[in-house]
């Protein structure tokens, strides 16, 4: 918002971005470009409010995929193939490849692509502006959610590594977004539950672990969201959906 000579104080800022969580549940978070077009006082444009939204999502992709990196290593290990169903294993390759060509052509076509979409070239105007901080804030939140993933798993008896808990939440993540459901729901926990399956979690411990998952690192955001966003709009009036 600085970038855009939107300054606000961190508390200000802080409901204003939870209040984005709100809506979450939308096909790809898509939902969460609106935060920009919310503000009550001199409101951003569509094509800037898009450059925020695309700026955080190509953060979020660049650390979900270091994180996918144990989880890729375990996969690739001989005991996690042998004890993997071989459809999940075909799921999780296929993706991967089917990400490293989107991503491919995405370099091959950047120019093409900055081009036509004027609000992807300020997406990357935005990573510019202390790009370590963005990565590292980033990468420290979502290594955050694989850490909860680990200690659930620890409480009902599944042990693996921290780094293949975060890979394995990471992995979900992709999958989730790959499907273009709303907040990856279906996707995302399919491929949590089987890997948990496949790391010799039985099929109850899964379910139960993919559901505490979801309940703590999706549905409490977007009700934590939805607080902010009825306090930042009915109570500080800092909202304005005129």
């Amino acid at each position: 918002m600085a970038h855009y000579g939107r300054e606000f104080g961190w508390l200000q800022g802080l409901r204003l971005y939870l209040a984005g969580y709100a809506f979450t549940p939308t096909p790809g978070n898509v939902g969460e470009a609106v935060r920009g077009l919310m503000l009550a006082r001199n409101p951003l444009g569509t094509g800037q409010s898009l450059a925020i939204f695309g700026a955080e999502r190509l953060a979020d992709l660049l650390c979900l995929l270091l994180l996918c990196l144990p989880a890729v290593g375990w996969g690739l290990t001989q005991g996690a193939v042998q004890a993997a169903p071989a459809l999940l294993v075909g799921l999780l390759a296929a993706g991967l490849l089917a990400l490293a060509i989107a991503l491919g052509l995405l370099l091959r076509y950047r120019a093409a692509l900055l081009k036509r979409f004027a609000w992807l070239q300020d997406a990357w105007r935005c990573l510019a502006v202390r790009p370590l901080l963005w990565f590292a804030l980033t990468l420290a939140a979502w290594a955050a959610q694989g850490v909860a993933v680990w200690l659930i798993c620890g409480d009902l008896g599944v042990h693996m590594a921290l780094l293949t808990a975060a890979g394995f939440y990471a992995v979900a993540m992709v999958a989730g977004a790959l499907s273009a459901l709303p907040a990856g729901l279906g996707g995302t926990e399919a491929v949590l539950a089987g890997l948990l399956v496949a790391q010799s979690a039985t099929p109850a411990q899964a379910l139960t672990i993919t559901v505490l998952v979801r309940l703590l690192t999706l549905w409490l955001a977007v009700a934590i969201g939805l607080m902010a966003l009825l306090y930042s709009a009915a109570i500080r009036k800092e909202i304005s959906f005129r």
